[in-house]
Formats: C-alpha cells, sequence, structure tokens
C-alpha cells in the first residue's frame, strides 16, 4: 500500500514538471513584449555630381567608381553651362526625378549653380563643393575671382560668338595645364584642354540669387595651389558659409581629378552626416 502511495506520488510529480516545461516553452500572448527602441536606418543619399566650366562628366570617373564601391547611387550631370538660374533648374528636375535623399557635389561653376539649385528642395540633405564657387545672393563668379589676388582666369579665356549674338568662353589650351590640370600629367591635361566643354560669358557675368548653402548643411574643399580660383576666395566664401572645411595643400583647380580620394572622402562624410 506505502508502494502505491509513493509511486502515485512519483507519477503526479512527473506530470507536474512536465506540464510546467510545456507551458514554459510557449510564450504567454499575456507576458510584455520587449520593445523595439531602434529607428529604422536612414536610407543613403543618391550622390549628384555637378562639374563645372572646361570641363565634363568625365572628369568625376574616379569618384564615381570609388563613391560606387561604398554603395552608393551616383549621377554625373551634363551640366549645360548656359546660365546660372537655367543650369540650376536643370539640375533642380534632376534633383526632383531621383528617389530619396539627395547629396549634392559640385566642382567651380557649378557651385554656383547648386546654390541656386538646391534653394528650398527638400530632398537636398547636404552640399558639397568641390574648388567651388559658393555665392551670396547678387554675387557672380568673375567678381569672386577678382575680389582677391591670384587668379589666372580673366587672361587665358578665349571667346566664340556664336550666331545667335552669344559668346562662348574656352581656356586657351596652351594654358590649360597651369590654370586648371598643374598636377596632374601633361598629356593628360592636354587631353582635358581638347574635351573642355565651354561656358557662356552671360553664365559667369550672372549673380546668384539667394544662397541654398545659408540653410543646408554645407562641407568644402580647398586646393591650395588654385590658379583659377584664388585661395584666399575660396576660404573667405567657406568661413562664410560656415562649412565643414578640407584643405588639400598643393593640389590644383582639378583637385576631383588628381585627389580623387579625398574628394570622395569629404562627399562620404557629408553624406554620412545625413543617415545619423
Amino acid at each position: 500500500m506505502r508502494t502505491r502511495t509513493r509511486l502515485a506520488r512519483i507519477a503526479a510529480a512527473t506530470t507536474a514538471l512536465a506540464a510546467t516545461a510545456v507551458f514554459a516553452a510557449v510564450p504567454s500572448s499575456a507576458a510584455p513584449q520587449q520593445a523595439d527602441h531602434h529607428a529604422p536606418a536612414k536610407p543613403k543619399p543618391t550622390i549628384v555630381l555637378v562639374h563645372g566650366a572646361f570641363a565634363d562628366t568625365s572628369s568625376w570617373n574616379g569618384e564615381i567608381t570609388r563613391l560606387e564601391q561604398r554603395g552608393y547611387n551616383v549621377i554625373a550631370a551634363a551640366t549645360p553651362l548656359r546660365g546660372v538660374a537655367s543650369d540650376g533648374a536643370y539640375i533642380k528636375a534632376l534633383v526632383d526625378s531621383v528617389d530619396g535623399p539627395v547629396v549634392l557635389a559640385a566642382h567651380s561653376y557649378g557651385g554656383s549653380v547648386i546654390t541656386d539649385a538646391a534653394l528650398n528642395d527638400p530632398k537636398v540633405q547636404a552640399l558639397v563643393y568641390i574648388a567651388a564657387f559658393l555665392p551670396d545672393q547678387a554675387e557672380n563668379a568673375l567678381d569672386i575671382t577678382k575680389k582677391f589676388p591670384g587668379s589666372t582666369l580673366s587672361a587665358s579665356l578665349r571667346q566664340v560668338t556664336l550666331p545667335g549674338g552669344e559668346t562662348d568662353l574656352y581656356v586657351k589650351q596652351d594654358l590649360f595645364p597651369e590654370l586648371f590640370a598643374a598636377d596632374i600629367p601633361l598629356p593628360q591635361a592636354r587631353q582635358m584642354a581638347a574635351g573642355q566643354r565651354p561656358v557662356t560669358a552671360a553664365a559667369v557675368n550672372e549673380v546668384s540669387g539667394a544662397p541654398a548653402w545659408k540653410n543646408i548643411p554645407t562641407w568644402d574643399l580647398i586646393p591650395t595651389a588654385d590658379n583659377s580660383i584664388p585661395l584666399a576666395a575660396q576660404e573667405w566664401m567657406a568661413e562664410r558659409a560656415r562649412a565643414h572645411t578640407v584643405v588639400v595643400p598643393g593640389a590644383a583647380h582639378d583637385v576631383y581629378v588628381s585627389h580623387p580620394d579625398k574628394v570622395t572622402d569629404i562627399i562620404v562624410d557629408a553624406a554620412d552626416a545625413t543617415t545619423e
């Protein structure tokens, strides 16, 4: 009798333990769920690259390769180089066609263009200026180059009168390497001189409207051996815009051709800031 009682007690205990294990393995709908406090990751912005005068989209080839390797979608825009307002409208239309946020990066005269294009555009998360103009309202590119000593741009230009009465400007090919591309091999600089795209005289004399850099986070890369936009002018514009600034000692105006790693890095810094 005692043996039967002990066996019954053991069986009951075993059943209770098994039931406890089963219930422990099944999550209770009443149990509080742990909240996920991690916000969804922000998408990487598309990088839109805007070349300036006397250049074309191939000038950005080094940056395109490096940015794509880092997972960015990249568009190198073919800037019309006809006028600040019209070029700005062209770039704005391109930006509006892109899904998601955008970082605009520009070289030289392209800086004037993105300053206009990005105004009041919520898609543009950052502006990156590479040896570029950051004009304020009512300023133009030529006036800025003349504001400080050091530019040889005006004396290096060749004019071509167009049938409609407009004037195209080219850099004289024999002066192009020294003005624009003094830090790359001479054969490459001569190729760039032969393939340069002209800008209209009206474009470099056209005054800027209200600048987007007053309301959009801004980065600026400054080459110290620029014979096109004086170093003092670039430093003055960067300080005025309160830009995050990177200086590349000894680099020429074509710094995006000669130093694509440094240019890519500052663009990525700007892009990273938009996803924080």
